[in-house]
């Protein structure tokens, strides 16, 4: 009966992706929990809420933890659940490019592949580099690693190409580690809440509804000096915005999850759920073992390690750290299989100015994209030497292609979910997938996500940030030019009509030439 039921559900997959144009040459083995745990590993609450501890009360205190990280939790659920339902509809490797595309128009996909793409490989880049600062504040004493730029790229480098390894060498092997990532993140963030809670001087509950003004000086300057506590309290909706982020991996891992309509929305909302959470308890748990709190936020970026260095004990300490350690390098890991993945998808419709041919090709022993995977981590390891090495003002640029790097990838978001509620109930979309919400409800959800992401616009871009705004207005005139000049003439998009129907012969070859069996 298994046996039948798994047959029936890998044809109805097959029948999906062909109808889409598109041969099943990537492993079809991930699990509904394997989906599930990618998308969790790489919104990762020990990564992003640890690293990025200091925005929640360098701005407005406790309050920061207790009031806005729901209320970033709720604009990121908002893309969530709009995301979840048009994953469901068209369940494909780079999801976003094509919703783009088939919803709206080959400009749309087109300009949604850049911008998800350029904010796939910096938040690789970010991700990384939080790594190698965390670990230059735990253990790299030990190693003599004191987080020097140069030891960082080395850093970097080299966890990069151990993610890259782990992907190459096929999709098993990327969700046997996420998945115990996944299990990971829950045990070593219950132990650090109860660790916290335990050995905290006091717990003074209150701390988490109470706004406290730790603007400049008095928060470690973390956020510039001002006395309107609206913007502030914005400002530290950048913890939970940046944090939860990251849930499209289960749409780019479409042509990889068993039965994916089903199994990739539910990944999507499930991911971001226990991660928003597991995250406010833990991130609550941290703010009320702080002894002072107007000491701690006075020690800016490190206030995180000095309340773990003031609280628990060095072995106990130790073992959380190295808990978060490891949750932080399998996030990176499971961000190459999420941008390579895009690439893969974009390069197979010949998005890519040059190489599109080599970045789509599937390896037949391990069923991965491998020229892609690589192509990710050689720019990932690029832009972090031209993020740490370039100097404005004396700021390093990789603060500004941070918050540059929230606004590429919530755009991406945006794009293809604003043409899909155009498109919904019409000629491109006239019928949702399995798993979907009324269509008042749907369109309810994206409209707010649309204010969501005028919300996080304002706050990527809030001083002392301006220069995000240049970043990003600026790739995007570069955008518009390249495609009036070169890409309209020359990009197609995804196949539909005649030129699905033309591939038939194309997509048995290339299921055979990977051993896929029909």
């Amino acid at each position: 009966m298994a046996d039948k039921s798994n047959d029936k559900e890998h044809n109805e997959d097959l029948k999906i992706l062909h109808g889409m144009g598109y041969a099943q040459e990537l492993s079809r083995s991930m699990s509904k929990f394997s989906n599930f745990a990618i998308s969790f590993s790489i919104i990762c609450i020990l990564s992003g809420g640890i690293n990025s501890f200091a925005q929640a009360i360098a701005s407005v205190g406790g309050a920061g933890a207790g009031i806005g990280w729901i209320v970033g939790c709720v604009l990121s659920g908002m893309f969530a659940l709009s995301m979840a339902q048009v994953a469901s509809a068209f369940p494909t490797a780079g999801g976003l490019y094509h919703w783009g595309s088939i919803l709206g128009n080959r400009f749309w996909g087109w300009l949604t592949a850049w911008l998800n793409l350029l904010g796939l490989i910096t938040v690789l880049g970010a991700i990384n580099i939080g790594t190698a600062y965390f670990f230059a504040g735990t253990f790299g004493g030990m190693f003599g690693f004191t987080g020097t730029d140069m030891q960082v790229v080395v850093f970097v480098a080299a966890i990069t190409i151990v993610q890259a390894i782990f992907n190459h060498v096929g999709i098993k092997a990327t969700t046997f580690l996420t998945d115990i990532s996944g299990w990971l993140i829950f045990a070593t963030t219950a132990v650090l809440v109860l660790a916290c809670l335990f050995y905290a001087p006091a717990i003074d509950i209150s701390r988490l509804w109470t706004f406290t003004n730790y603007s400049g000086e008095a928060g470690g300057n973390v956020f510039p000096q001002s006395g309107n506590m609206s913007y502030l309290f914005l400002l530290c909706l950048l913890l939970p915005v940046y944090t939860i982020t990251g849930y499209d991996a289960s749409a780019h891992t479409s042509e990889e999850t068993k039965n994916a309509a089903h199994s990739v929305p539910r990944g999507i909302v499930n991911a971001v759920i226990w991660s928003s959470l597991v995250g406010w308890v833990m991130i609550c748990a941290i703010t009320l073992a702080i002894p002072d709190l107007g000491v701690a936020a006075g020690q800016g970026w490190g206030m995180f390690f000095a309340t773990m260095d003031a609280v628990l004990p060095a072995g106990l300490k130790n073992v959380i750290y190295l808990g978060i350690l490891i949750a932080q390098l399998i996030c990176g890991l499971a961000t190459v299989t999420s941008a390579s993945r895009m690439l893969f998808a974009f390069a197979r419709d010949d998005g890519m100015p040059v190489g599109s041919k080599a970045l789509a090709t599937v390896s037949a022993k391990y069923r991965t994209p491998v020229n892609a995977i690589w192509t990710a981590t050689v720019l990932c390891i690029l832009y972090v030497i031209l993020a740490l090495s370039i100097k404005l003002d004396g700021t390093s640029i990789y603060v500004i292609v941070v918050n540059s790097t929230l606004v590429f990838l919530f755009l991406s978001f945006t794009v293809p979910l604003v043409a899909g509620m155009i498109a919904f109930g019409g000629p491109k979309w006239p019928q949702p997938g399995p798993w979907a919400m009324s269509a008042g409800v749907y369109k309810l959800v994206t409209v707010l996500s649309v204010i969501g992401m005028a919300v996080i616009l304002f706050i990527a871009i809030a001083p002392p940030n301006e220069r995000v705004l240049y970043v990003v207005a600026g790739f995007i005139a570069l955008a518009l030019i390249l495609w009036l000049v070169v890409e309209n003439r020359r990009f197609e998009g995804p196949p539909t009509g005649e030129r699905i129907a033309a591939r038939k012969a194309a997509i048995a070859a290339a299921e055979r030439a990977v051993g896929e069996k029909g």
